[in-house]
């Protein structure tokens, strides 16, 4: 049965009961004469909360940070972590504010509000998010579910005039998050780093029991060493963020801020900054305007996970001394990843199986969509056109016709290995091959309407992010290609 109210919610607040030196309990400071821009249904599903409440004064005090949840347990959760390869030593939520936890229909979700003012791990900052940045974060997270790909969810987003200033001055905003969990691989990095072992084993020990049970259990029934718990751990964190680049990677989607702090330990997509879901094709894209060395760009993504397990790793050195136990998992990355990818590259291509000579197939197209900047989502959609026979939406994308057309002729006859009906490959492509993503013109369109007051492009794109493989009929402009003045459009870290 749904909750009526959020008192009615069932509060459980596991995170708030480790010792207290992993957070700092404090009061948000709200947003003053806050509006409800906007809140998500399916959301509201997931913690047991009928849609009636959404509309509520109760709601809305809440969600702005005035009131407390009913049964919650609010704090801000303290890490450490490397930011663009560099150790910065300790961080946190330093302007996040986890209210507390909700038992849902289908497990526990965390519910953490992104602008809620100053914690003790803000440094420089000042605790707030700003309308531009928490619309995007609102859109990507339930973008990504649609697309079905790992991440955390977004329950609210709330307004105000409250100025903040960024490069310019702009006004206050609120977005509720939610997520099983959000502890993050610097999480168990500031524990190593202060030489604290019991408090890491602690934290290792609460993972593990809460979300990853799996690991304390023996596949032979034999009793396990004291350390291979944390040993499976990491196995299965560099599993989960391996299929998780698949997941990235096959969609055209950059994270833009990979940082070890930014690294979800349950595998999720975890605070959405400058990301970016690409137009033209670029294998070395760079989605955020701030990394000027490219770190985080497109192609770079995998080796960065994978660098960043590596300190995860090291981390969990301190409690496991079998430093080439844990390198042994760490070798394993490589090859979950190039399965996961192939897979889903595969599907992508039309391919009942992904076959070894099948690279050169994907790597030419790769090499061809970056050469001629043809749009990504758009490459791989009408594919499935051309394999029905109307080759020209898939070549009109490239400047060298020829070449898109030799290649397509390539695929076609790979495809003919298989011996499935045209129709068939073509409608499995759709299913796997998305019309619409959230690209940066069109959550620039929503934030600009949002200013307003005006939440219809917001609702519109809810509707098509949460089926994004569906064509809807008087929808074409949002599955079309982008603007030339969305090639203007920066992203920067100053969200």
């Amino acid at each position: 049965m749904s909750a009526h109210s959020l008192s009615e919610l069932h509060a459980v607040n596991s995170f708030a009961a480790l010792p207290a030196a992993f957070y700092t309990r404090l009061t948000p400071q709200g947003l003053n004469n806050p509006r409800l821009l906007h809140a998500n249904t399916d959301a509201a599903e997931l913690i047991g909360l009928d849609p009636s409440v959404l509309p509520t004064p109760e709601f809305l005090a809440v969600f702005a940070g005035v009131q407390p949840l009913p049964g919650g347990d609010t704090l801000a959760a303290v890490y450490s972590g490397h930011q663009f390869g560099v150790w910065a030593g300790q961080l946190g939520d330093g302007r996040a504010h986890l209210l507390g936890e909700v038992q849902g229909p289908s497990g526990g979700w965390e519910l953490q509000l992104k602008g809620a003012g100053m914690t003790p791990y803000s440094r420089m900052g000042d605790g707030r998010a700003v309308l531009r940045s928490s619309v995007r974060e609102y859109l990507a997270s339930e973008a990504m579910h649609g697309l079905g790909i790992p991440t955390t969810r977004a329950l609210a987003l709330v307004v105000s005039d409250d100025p903040v200033m960024r490069e310019t001055v702009e006004t206050a905003a609120i977005v509720t998050r939610m997520a099983p969990s959000f502890v993050r691989f610097g999480s168990f990095e500031h524990w190593s780093s202060r030489r604290q072992p019991e408090l890491l084993k602690t934290l290792a020990d609460y993972v593990i029991d809460r979300f990853y049970p799996e690991c304390r259990e023996s596949p032979t029934g034999e009793p396990l060493s004291e350390t291979a718990p944390y040993i499976n751990l990491l196995r299965a964190v560099t599993q989960r963020t391996a299929r998780l680049m698949a997941d990235w990677q096959a969609v055209g989607f950059c994270h833009g801020v990979m940082n070890t702090d930014n690294m979800s330990i349950l595998g999720l997509t975890l605070d959405y900054g400058p990301f970016g879901f690409m137009d033209g094709f670029r294998l070395g894209h760079v989605c955020n305007h701030s990394d000027s060395e490219g770190r985080y760009s497109w192609n770079r993504q995998p080796s960065v996970a994978l660098w960043n397990l590596y300190r995860l790793a090291g981390s969990l050195h301190t409690l496991v001394q079998d430093a080439d136990g844990l390198r042994a998992v760490l070798d394993e990355f490589e090859a979950v990843f190039t399965r996961a990818f192939h897979d889903r590259m595969g599907a992508k291509l039309g391919l009942a199986a992904w076959r070894p000579d099948d690279e050169a197939l994907l790597d030419d197209l790769l090499k061809l969509m970056d050469a001629n900047q043809a749009d990504f989502t758009l490459s791989w959609r009408r594919l499935a056109d051309a394999v029905l026979g109307q080759r020209s939406a898939f070549e009109d994308l490239f400047i060298d016709r020829p070449a898109a057309a030799a290649w397509l002729d390539r695929l076609v006859a790979r495809q003919a290995q298989d011996g499935r009906p045209a129709q068939d490959v073509a409608q499995a492509m759709n299913r796997v091959n998305p019309l619409y993503v959230l690209r940066n013109h069109l959550a620039e369109e929503a934030i600009r309407a949002a200013k307003t007051g005006d939440v219809s492009e917001i609702d519109t794109l809810m509707k098509l992010l949460r089926n994004p493989f569906v064509a809807q009929p008087g929808y074409e402009r949002y599955a079309g290609l982008p603007p030339d003045w969305a090639g203007s459009l920066e992203v920067s870290c100053s969200s």
